[in-house]
């Protein structure tokens, strides 16, 4: 049996872009920056419209079922902090599992990343176009009609908003990212904002008695809670596809990571009990823009639902822009390793941004972002995002072995006890997703296996006698960015 093909962490940075003419990004992202980028990932549909779905599953006790789900997140953002930290490039969790496990598996998380963010990209979209809806209903009294705002599983015939979202997000991203990161900011601002202020007003009108029962589904219903709210936390791995842009990524992408996680867990669980002890659990669930639906019902008017319907429309907007450059920047390390077409690999030299792969994503997550719902999309991001964690686990402990002196800034405490938690944890929420998400799952692994056999084995760069015969150990580490080398924080923004 051949040995695996494996990439040296060193080898990794070595091949990075940040160096190389016509491939080159540039360092532009200080510690807020990226804060605000986490948070741009998170922040969106999940809890502006997903809240629903968690809430009619686990009712009241939704809160221990987004406790459950961060702690699950926690676990991993533990060991992406330690890789991210450890090997500063943009391919993410790809690049890990090359490092740690292999081509064929790091191909395999590249397909499940599709997921992760190409199809949550239409997702979010999809979740953007009902709260477009709901604002303009709140401020004029008219919504477009459903043959342009939903797709046919929805009712519709084409979702316009969701695609002009995806437009927009692509646009913004091709102009630089500087500019990509100053709007990510302005709208975590401001989404930050609106969620406080319904905090507020939710406090306001809360009763105890709406919280009991608590849990009337009982374990069973947390548990299918916690699957429904995991897909609140999904985008928060984003941070390390910046590994490449970050100014020192080796202190600051660790730092960003576990300080977004804290924030929004402790945001989730404060707007959870807002809305629920302001109208009860089944007011709530399954009701479609509910932040918007509480607040009206709270004010007894139509204002204060517009204004929450505004924040989610930010909100959700710049969700899209943070996963959109996610994903380019992993298909972008993809392309350099040979994986897939070149096309990817292109940079700007007047943007410094990956121009033609970001127009292709944009058009090709469109599609479904314009013709399917948002139910029939969201298991199977979830199961995909889940499978890509557990593989981040693991790649901390085989990395531990293998590259025993690997510069970590950071380290994962009560090794190896956290990463095998955080596999565990997983794999229990991929059960709870059910079987027939199993069995799509299973026929999408399958044909990313076709892919890499059909093309991504044979044009990879390891297939190549020059990269065969030249052993990791003699590649010079590139060398690491410090606070001296960077670009002075106080000219980010």
């Amino acid at each position: 049996m051949p040995a695996p093909r494996i990439k040296s962490p060193q080898l990794l940075v070595a091949e990075s872009g940040a160096d190389r003419e016509g491939h080159g990004l540039k360092r532009t992202m200080g510690l807020f920056q990226l804060i605000c980028f986490g948070v741009g990932a998170i922040v969106g549909t999940g809890i502006f419209v997903g809240l629903s779905d968690s809430v009619a599953q686990a009712g009241p006790a939704v809160v221990v079922s987004f406790i459950l789900a961060a702690l699950t997140c926690v676990f991993t953002a533990f060991s992406f902090a330690e890789l991210g930290g450890a090997i500063p490039v943009s391919g993410s969790s790809y690049s890990f599992a090359y490092a740690g496990l292999g081509e064929s598996t790091a191909f395999l998380v590249g397909w499940c990343l599709l997921l992760e963010y190409g199809i949550s990209i239409s997702a979010v979209a999809v979740g953007w176009s009902q709260y477009v809806n709901e604002l303009l209903h709140s401020l004029t009294g008219w919504q477009l009609p459903a043959a342009l705002s939903a797709g046919p599983g929805d009712g519709g015939v084409v979702n316009l908003p969701a695609v002009i979202v995806i437009a927009m997000a692509s646009l913004l991203l091709v102009r630089g990212v500087r500019e990509s990161a100053r709007a990510t900011a302005a709208m975590a601002a401001v989404k930050l904002v609106i969620l406080l202020a319904f905090c507020a007003i939710g406090y306001s009108a809360f009763k105890d008695g709406n919280l009991t029962p608590f849990s009337p589904a009982g374990l069973g219903g947390i548990g299918a809670g916690t699957t429904a709210a995991f897909f609140s936390y999904i985008g928060f791995d984003a941070i390390t596809t910046a590994g490449e842009e970050a100014k020192n990524p080796r202190r600051h992408i660790p730092v960003a990571i576990l300080v977004c996680m804290g924030l929004v867990t402790l945001l989730y669980c404060a707007v959870a009990l807002a809305a629920i002890g302001a109208i009860g659990g089944d007011q709530v669930a399954g009701r479609p823009a509910a932040l918007s639906y509480v607040v009206n019902e709270v004010t007894g008017s139509a204002v204060g639902g517009g204004v929450i319907a505004f924040g989610a429309v930010v909100a959700i907007a710049s969700v899209v822009l943070a996963v959109m450059y996610g994903q380019t920047r992993i298909l972008m390390s993809m392309s350099r390793d040979g994986l897939i077409p070149r096309v990817f690999e292109k940079v700007s030299p007047r943007t410094s941004t990956p121009v033609a792969g970001t127009l292709i994503v944009a058009v090709v997550f469109a599609v479904p972002a314009a013709f399917a719902s948002l139910d029939a999309v969201m298991n199977l991001c979830t199961i995909g995002t889940l499978a890509i964690m557990a593989v981040v686990n693991i790649v901390v402990i085989a990395l531990r072995r293998r590259e025993p002196g690997l510069d970590r800034s950071f380290r994962v405490p009560l090794y190896p006890v956290a990463p095998l938690l955080g596999v565990g944890f997983c794999l229990y929420l991929m059960y709870e997703t059910g079987w027939q998400t199993w069995l799509q799952f299973a026929v999408f692994l399958v044909v990313g296996l076709l892919v890499y056999g059909a093309y991504g084995r044979r044009h990879s760069t390891l297939a190549r006698p020059a990269a065969q015969a030249a052993p990791a150990a003699e590649v010079t580490p590139a060398a690491e960015v410090t606070p001296a080398d960077a670009e002075p924080e106080s000219q980010a923004v």
